[in-house]
């Protein structure tokens, strides 16, 4: 099976959590057609400025559902691959 690779925005005090471990999931609009094995190239994106930071890190989707939430939109669980 072939992964996706998808490259998204993640505002700071979301990419701090990612990167410290504490974050282990993300909520997205399925607009992307998630799956488990792909991995996500988070990019911090500062809302303030409109402007991305230039850090970044990549993890891997490790599990996906769609209970509870709004229409279209999935929860992720993430495992991080690379550092920022």
């Amino acid at each position: 099976m072939a992964y996706m690779t998808h490259g998204l925005k993640i505002h700071p005090k979301y990419f701090e959590s990612v990167i410290t471990g504490d974050k282990t999931f993300e909520i997205r609009k399925n607009d992307r057609d998630y799956s488990v094995g792909d991995r996500l190239f988070l990019n911090e994106f500062d809302p303030a400025n409109q402007q991305y930071t230039g850090r970044r890190t990549r993890v891997i989707v490790t599990y996906i559902t769609n209970y509870a939430q709004v229409d279209n939109y999935v929860v992720m669980g993430i495992k991080i691959e690379t550092a920022a």
